[in-house]
């Protein structure tokens, strides 16, 4: 086990902050390309890229605990809301 014993409290906080970061990197979840764009788009300087680079690490945090709790037999909440999701498509 990763050390995650509250899989529920664990991924909202991932989630609480994987939404901030977009928000600072001025993304919408719902929007894949807007992610794809945002997480290819490299900076010159690392003050310039660290919110995008914050975002990437969290998000791969996030698949990470995902496989974690699926492989335990949980189900793992989604990150963005069903309605919001239903809404991007």
């Amino acid at each position: 086990m990763s050390g995650f014993e509250h899989y529920a409290q664990e991924l909202a906080e991932l989630d609480q902050e994987i939404r901030r970061y977009a928000a600072i990197c001025g993304v919408d979840l719902s929007q894949r390309y807007q992610l794809e764009a945002c997480l290819a788009e490299h900076h010159d300087t690392w003050a310039e890229d660290k919110a995008r680079s914050s975002l990437q690490g969290l998000l791969v945090l996030r698949i990470k605990l995902e496989a974690e709790m699926l492989a335990l037999g949980f189900s793992p909440a989604p990150l963005l809301p069903p309605e919001t999701t239903a809404a991007a498509s």
